[in-house]
């Protein structure tokens, strides 16, 4: 059985951390060099959430890059701006898009999927699904995140334990996450 994560257990991934480390940790996933990174997409109103996004991410492999404290971004939505989003996204190995009820309001966050869409293909994009309860899917409300990976806790066939991994829903089959985000 596949779970996804809620957002209770984001935090507290998050809360496991120190105020300075969690600071430590967003700064270093908005300077860092873009080869071979995984871009984090997300609505602003679930700050709080990336931290515990970022953890579990890295904790299989990935070095994230956060575009919210970027020193390159301009304090203000330009053309400029939409220029390094898309250079950014072009340039990292992975998307990934944590998605809540929130990232559908978002202004950018529907912009940036279909930005990496064109760049990157279904195969180098993943959902990480967070919500309210381990088995909600309100935040899948927009027919075309049907398309895209997910990544879900749960059962893998050829694994003792439960773990981390990208599902593909339609072909019902999935990679563990470490090695989907080691990839080509």
């Amino acid at each position: 059985m596949i779970e996804y994560i809620t957002k209770s257990e984001l935090r507290n991934f998050a809360d496991k951390l120190n105020v300075s480390e969690q600071a430590s940790l967003r700064k270093s996933a908005a300077s860092r060099s873009l080869s071979g990174t995984t871009f984090l997409s997300h609505s602003s109103k679930d700050d709080d959430l990336v931290v515990g996004a970022i953890r579990v991410l890295e904790g299989h492999g990935a070095r994230v890059y956060v575009d919210e404290i970027d020193p390159e971004m301009p304090p203000y939505t330009t053309e400029e701006t939409a220029g390094l989003l898309k250079s950014r996204i072009r340039q990292t190995k992975r998307f990934v898009l944590l998605a809540s009820k929130n990232s559908k309001d978002s202004r950018w966050v529907p912009w940036e999927l279909g930005v990496a869409d064109g760049y990157k293909g279904l195969t180098k994009i993943a959902l990480f699904p967070a919500s309210d309860s381990s088995h909600e899917q309100a935040w899948a409300s927009w027919e075309y995140l049907g398309l895209y990976r997910r990544i879900v806790w749960g059962d893998l066939q050829g694994h003792q334990k439960r773990v981390w991994m990208v599902l593909d829903e339609k072909r019902n089959t999935a990679t563990e996450l470490s090695e989907w985000l080691a990839g080509e």
